[in-house]
């Protein structure tokens, strides 16, 4: 994995490049731009906000100095969630929507992924300086955690990229990998608390403890069920994650990454053949 690092630094002015193409191409031809980074998000908070916080009615958790917004709430997970299902998506037809380039020049094939998960990034990056300014608007301060929450944004780039590392290869091979995986997103956005807190299933009450300890064992088995918490600790709740929570966001980063390398170097021989 070490060499995958190496090779991607000597490569860097290829990949930068490339990450310029997809930041150039996202919205080109649209009348708004780049604004569209912006009202995407806002669509879908507007939408969940009314439907979930006005209609359903669900209760956000107290956040710090007793702060409950459900909008708030809801940016918190909602934005780590739209990079993350950005970079599977995007990983899926990254090599596909490539092929006439990976047919014709001799390049590494990686950084067509690398390039969609940084470029979808930059995007991340500015929609979480927007979350930080909305905080401020509401009395919070959340000069402290800035630091603490890129680092968190980092390791979450980590852990789409080497999934987006898998999925290209399995859609250049299967093409119905793309219509499993769309149906994944949406089981997955549900299984993960993005509109909803977390203790509306901690606080289920099944009939025995072995249904109670059925229903923790595979909904915390979802990685992204800690991003998400880990990402409201910080700016909802200004505290600092769990241990476990810390444990789960790296180590899952790192063996995301460590497999998407892996499954993409012992495929990627063929891609040009099978595309």
């Amino acid at each position: 994995m070490i060499s995958q690092f190496v090779a991607a630094f000597g490569n860097r002015e290829l990949l930068g490049n490339l990450v310029l193409r997809e930041l150039r191409g996202k919205y080109k031809g649209t009348a708004l731009g780049w604004f569209w980074s912006l009202l995407n998000p806002l669509a879908a908070t507007l939408i969940f906000t009314v439907v979930f916080g006005a209609i359903l009615r669900i209760t956000p958790t107290v956040g710090v100095d007793g702060l409950q917004n459900y909008t708030l709430f809801l940016l918190c997970a909602l934005l780590p969630w739209n990079y993350f299902s950005g970079v599977v998506n995007g990983g899926m037809g990254a090599l596909t929507g490539n092929a006439n380039l990976i047919k014709k020049t001799a390049f590494p094939r990686q950084h067509l992924v690398l390039a969609a998960s940084a470029a979808l990034f930059v995007t991340f990056t500015i929609e979480m300086a927007v979350l930080l300014l909305a905080l401020v608007v509401f009395g919070v301060n959340p000069l402290l955690w800035i630091v603490p929450t890129l680092v968190l944004m980092v390791l979450l780039a980590v852990f789409a990229t080497g999934l987006g590392l898998v999925f290209a290869v399995a859609n250049v091979y299967f093409r119905d990998s793309a219509h499993f995986v769309a149906i994944g997103l949406q089981v997955l956005f549900y299984a993960t608390p993005v509109i909803y807190p977390i203790t509306l299933v901690q606080d289920v009450s099944p009939d025995s403890l072995v249904a109670r300890f059925h229903i923790d064992s595979l909904y915390f088995a979802n990685p992204l069920v800690h991003y998400v918490e880990a990402f409201r600790d910080l700016l909802y709740e200004q505290a600092v994650p769990s241990l476990t929570t810390i444990a789960v966001v790296v180590g899952c980063a790192i063996a995301s990454l460590w497999l998407g390398l892996a499954v993409f170097n012992r495929f990627s021989g063929r891609l040009a053949e099978e595309l």
